[in-house]
């Protein structure tokens, strides 16, 4: 019973990440398209390490979950 329930509530949160990717998208912002994303584009091949936005959102969300942690206290 714990486990089903655990299983709806993670669809649920990546329905949500879903959601929140695809408009995202929709704004043009340039994440994935930042300075320091690492793309190597070889003839039949196409390696892409987005570098400095995986920074950015961690750094994001590490703000934005200390906040949350300081509000619920």
């Amino acid at each position: 019973m714990e486990l089903g329930k655990l299983l709806i509530v993670l669809g649920v949160i990546l329905a949500a990440a879903g959601v929140v990717v695809m408009l995202l998208a929709r704004t043009h912002l340039p994440l994935g398209r930042l300075p320091g994303d690492i793309v190597y584009r070889g003839k039949n091949t196409r390696i892409y390490f987005p570098l400095a936005t995986s920074l950015l959102v961690s750094a994001v969300l590490s703000i934005l979950l200390y906040v949350l942690s300081r509000w619920r206290r």
